[in-house]
């Protein structure tokens, strides 16, 4: 079979659908595309997370390029969660190995994480604001140095959850790093968030890819229909209310997230 042949059109609705949200609400497509692939689709839970990673890699570049030539990354804090998130990566998708991935056992335990990613990216998209109030007093106190540690801690996190869920890098990355750099503008926070998130996703992508669980049509088709999604959405931010854009959001995560662990 070509690959012509392999390419499915609903693949290119489903990006052009998920690319919109994402354009519209800027929340990570991996918390969206993923569960769609599995439980739409039907799709094996690691395929599914393979291709998603590759996918995120892509789209992620394009849109550090804009970020970074506007300024707009603090390259320190990239290499920080790097030096974090790389090994963590490159440890989980050798555990994945050694487990016989794609297997009966793999494909719990990804299901599982990607459930609890699910579970963990609503309350941050949701509840952002009250985190960020709540936690203002330690954020204030904290050093330079206990920042450097606490963000490869993070990086670590991330690295772990996006290997097996290709979800984390986007909301729960961004809520950590408000916390972590609270004098640091949101905008250079997303900026950073979306650069660091571009070697994480290539890395877990291409070992997923090793290890036999990428779908190359699939990642085409996706890709298809994403770029022209995320453009399409992009014009529609601001004219749906934020609160009502985080509530829906949050709300679909929790029930998907319940449904896959």
């Amino acid at each position: 079979m070509t690959l012509s042949d392999a390419f499915q059109p609903l693949y290119s609705l489903s990006g052009l659908g998920v690319g919109f949200l994402v354009g519209v609400t800027g929340v990570g497509g991996g918390s969206l595309m993923t569960p769609l692939l599995i439980l739409l689709f039907g799709i094996h839970p690691q395929t599914a997370v393979g291709t998603d990673l590759l996918y995120a890699a892509i789209t992620k570049a394009v849109g550090t390029s804009v970020h970074g030539s506007a300024g707009g990354v603090d390259w320190k804090i990239v290499r920080r969660l790097s030096s974090g998130s790389i090994p963590a990566a490159a440890l989980t998708l050798l555990a994945l190995h050694a487990l016989g991935a794609p297997s009966l056992s793999t494909t719990h335990l990804i299901s599982r994480s990607l459930g609890v990613a699910l579970l963990l990216t609503a309350p941050c998209i949701m509840f952002r604001a009250a985190i960020m109030t709540r936690l203002a007093g330690f954020s204030e106190r904290l050093t330079d140095r206990q920042a450097h540690v606490l963000t490869i801690l993070v990086g670590a996190l991330l690295g772990l959850l996006v290997s097996l869920s290709s979800v984390g890098a986007g909301a729960i990355g961004v809520t950590a790093l408000l916390v972590l750099y609270p004098r640091l503008s949101t905008a250079r926070i997303v900026g950073s968030d979306i650069a660091h998130a571009v070697p994480l996703t290539l890395v877990a992508g291409l070992g997923h890819w090793l290890l036999g669980s990428v779908d190359p049509a699939m990642l085409i088709a996706l890709l298809t229909g994403s770029i022209p999604g995320i453009i399409l959405g992009s014009l529609f931010v601001g004219r749906i209310r934020e609160s009502v854009q985080r509530t829906v959001l949050a709300t679909v995560l929790l029930i998907v997230g319940a449904r896959l662990i």
